[in-house]
């Protein structure tokens, strides 16, 4: 192989580009003639390596992580791998079967920072050694001509969007999609600012402020907060009754009267994008304090990014209502066993007192006027218990006619009074209960110590019921 002719070659393609992409498909094409190896040239591209130009294969990596595969290796490394057997290499990628050498260089800028990496794979026999220092030559050629031509090719703002969405499909809590929503459309709009307001025209809230320390947006919020509720409503109102809109940015147009808090915070350009439904959505709002001039292409991106943001939340908000039905009883809509369990293991030995509760002659109720007539009775008991116990004792119901209440007390006989007014609660309803109190002893498992309170609530069934029973410390 004559490595001087394969340089001369690349190199005068090279010199013919007149972009960053095409010196590096010009640079594979130019190597592809003087070997059967697959190349592939990936640049940086934000956090990732994508592929902008390769000769044909099977498939082809369109981005990788900065550091997965050899390629990402010697992108974050800097450092050329030359492996002549890819089976012994942990972080190979296979893009074809039949491949048993790579080598993998990086591609610098004259200021000998990496922007890319050049990689050939064979899948026969192949002296790598010469190949390496030609690879790097052509490598290191090509980084000066990349750098010459404005550098790596940056990111389509589609690109941007679907980046970004990734984000959003990954956020943990509503706060977080709000984050990466208007993080998200600042930086695909190239507006310096996004807001973003949820909850519907009856209830709309400006969303918590974004990480960036932009002063418009400061300003932003605070003439909405001074402009209160019903202006907010107008604008999410008007976002969704006309949908999608946005100014020229230009001199001598009044803008209307909804957005007249945003004007006042310095705001002259303006993309307004309805999310989610009219009733319970909200509007996006990306602004800038400069005189600029949207186009459609971007408020399509917006609308994409409001409806993927709109997802994000409702997936959330879904997730959350499931978990609350998960720990919730569907009948009182109180706690049952799941969070019970989780709650008498922090009991407090001495402090935590557990009260047993269960309905006196609730059996005869069902037998006499139905199941129906007997959640109408066990619903109002709960309402009545809740009532009867002070903030943050916590009520649950562990099963048909049996609930436990969790409270925290100084002394035994401050959870006997309470036992004693849920008691009198019970009575109000026509009802009685029958109520066993029991405080954990040191050392003691939650189990034992609802066990001692079941105890105690049966000796007050053995002596009449309608009563409390403290068990013995």
């Amino acid at each position: 192989m004559d490595h001087q002719r394969v340089s001369r070659d690349v190199t005068v393609r090279l010199s013919m580009a007149s972009s960053a992409p095409e010196a590096c498909r010009w640079t594979v094409t130019a190597l592809s003639r003087h070997t059967p190896a697959t190349i592939s040239v990936l640049l940086e591209a934000h956090d990732r390596l994508r592929c902008v130009a390769a000769t044909g294969a099977w498939q082809v990596f369109a981005t990788v992580p900065a550091r997965t595969g050899i390629v990402g290796r010697v992108y974050a490394t800097g450092v050329a791998a030359v492996i002549p057997d890819v089976t012994v290499d942990p972080d190979y990628l296979p893009v074809r079967p039949d491949v048993t050498a790579e080598l993998c260089v990086p591609v610098r800028d004259p200021a000998g920072r990496v922007i890319g990496v050049l990689d050939l794979q064979w899948s026969g026999p192949v002296d790598l050694e010469p190949w390496r220092a030609t690879a790097q030559r052509l490598a290191a050629r090509l980084g000066a001509r990349i750098t010459a031509l404005g550098g790596p090719p940056s990111e389509s703002r589609s690109e941007k969007l679907l980046r970004h969405a990734a984000a959003l499909s990954a956020a943990s809590t509503e706060e977080a999609v709000i984050g990466a929503a208007t993080c998200a459309a600042r930086e695909v709009s190239t507006l310096s600012t996004a807001v973003l307001l949820i909850g519907g025209p009856q209830s709309a809230q400006v969303g918590p402020p974004s990480p960036a320390d932009c002063e418009l947006e400061a300003r932003i919020r605070a003439e909405l907060a001074e402009a209160g509720p019903e202006a907010l409503g107008r604008i999410v109102d008007r976002a969704h009754r006309y949908g999608a809109g946005y100014t020229l940015g230009e001199a001598g147009h009044p803008p209307t009267e909804d957005y007249r808090p945003l004007t006042r915070a310095g705001v002259r350009t303006l993309i307004a994008v309805p999310i989610g439904p009219p009733d319970a959505g909200g509007a996006l709002l990306v602004a800038d304090d400069r005189a600029l001039l949207p186009d459609p292409t971007t408020v399509s991106l917006m609308e994409l990014l409001a409806g993927q943001a709109w997802t994000s939340l409702d997936r959330l908000r879904t997730l959350a209502r499931l978990r609350e039905q998960a720990s919730s009883d569907p009948l009182t809509g109180l706690r049952h066993t799941g969070p019970f369990g989780q709650r008498i293991a922090a009991a407090t030995p001495g402090r935590t007192a557990l009260l047993a509760i269960d309905v006196d002659g609730f059996k005869t109720v069902n037998d006499t006027y139905g199941h129906q007539a007997g959640d109408q009775v066990l619903v109002g008991l709960a309402r009545a218990l809740e009532g009867a116990l002070r903030h943050g004792d916590e009520l649950y119901r562990i099963g048909g006619d049996e609930f436990v209440a969790v409270i925290e007390v100084s002394r035994p006989e401050e959870a006997v009074r309470i036992a004693e007014r849920l008691a009198e609660a019970a009575r109000r309803t026509g009802r009685t209960i029958s109520v066993g109190v029991a405080l954990p002893r040191p050392g003691e498992s939650p189990d034992r110590t609802l066990r001692r309170a079941d105890q105690a609530l049966y000796k007050v069934k053995r002596q009449g019921r309608d009563g409390v029973h403290l068990a013995a410390a």
